[in-house]
């Protein structure tokens, strides 16, 4: 198992609940779920001649694919592979600062006004193969060892996610009762199910800023599998990414970053509003 599968004990009897666990995907080795899917994506492009890529991200994606092709590389050094990686121009200058770290001659940082559209004319002049996962099946099947390990915790039924594309939402839906949980700054799936007003704090800095795909292109089919496996959405906002970091910190003496809060935050939203379940369930810490 990647990842520890960590019940919180005083978390739940907080929220009234018998069981809670957390999914700490914060804890693997490439410092997020990201780190499932994104090395099988450049190993498996690598093996059919692809030596050049390109990502854009607000962090997660861009750090586990610049620890995977660097252990890569070590690996495999006669066939070095390449990786430029698109920010944008409002990124946390803390997460700017961990990537610039790790830039080298091979693995390029640059800040532009649209990430996602340098990465497709890169790849459409054939000078570097795109990692975004919202295009590539490949990105579903990274994912299925997170089902499989979260398949063992005993009579878990629901799981709460933080998406932006929607890619792992719709990987564990395939076996689970998903919701997914997105921030009032970016909220294509979520606003389906949750049709809160999200104008309410409107000039405060966006927390969770790692959801940030407005298009979210596997939006239709992941809804679907939603409503077909009674899962849901939940739109948060700031106040509420702050109180349930709180009230982590208080009962189990874990820091949540405000993106893995949003898992919490929308499961406590959830019981607000009336939503019950006999199973276990369990909340995705997905990273900084």
């Amino acid at each position: 198992m990647l990842t520890p599968q960590q019940e919180v004990p005083r978390l739940a009897k907080r929220l009234g609940l018998e069981k809670l666990y957390f999914k700490r995907e914060d804890l693997h080795p490439y410092k997020s779920h990201k780190g499932r899917s994104i090395p099988i994506m450049i190993e498996t492009h690598a093996r059919g001649g692809h030596t050049r890529f390109a990502i854009s991200s607000s962090g997660n994606a861009a750090l586990a694919a610049i620890l995977y092709i660097i252990d890569y590389n070590k690996k495999f050094t006669e066939r070095p592979l390449s990786l430029s990686v698109y920010v944008g121009q409002n990124i946390l200058p803390s997460k700017l600062k961990v990537l610039t770290e790790l830039a080298s001659p091979i693995i390029k940082i640059e800040k532009v006004d649209a990430p996602k559209q340098a990465v497709h004319i890169l790849e459409k002049r054939g000078e570097a193969k795109s990692l975004r996962q919202s295009q590539d099946p490949l990105a579903l099947v990274g994912y299925n060892s997170l089902v499989e390990e979260l398949s063992e915790i005993p009579n878990l039924g629901s799981i709460f996610v933080p998406t932006s594309s929607g890619t792992t939402a719709e990987a564990l839906a395939s076996k689970f009762s998903v919701h997914v949980i997105q921030p009032q700054s970016c909220h294509p799936i979520a606003e389906n199910f949750d049709m809160r007003i999200t104008k309410d704090l409107p000039d405060l800095p966006i927390l969770a800023d790692a959801i940030v795909d407005k298009v979210a292109l596997r939006k239709d089919s992941l809804i679907e599998k939603l409503k077909k496996n009674n899962g849901g959405g939940w739109v948060i906002n700031n106040q509420e990414i702050a109180q349930v970091i709180k009230l982590t910190k208080e009962t189990e003496n874990i820091e949540l970053s405000p993106n893995s809060a949003l898992a919490l935050a929308g499961l406590r939203r959830a019981l607000t509003k009336g939503w019950q379940t006999k199973r276990v369930i369990a909340c995705l810490i997905t990273g900084r």
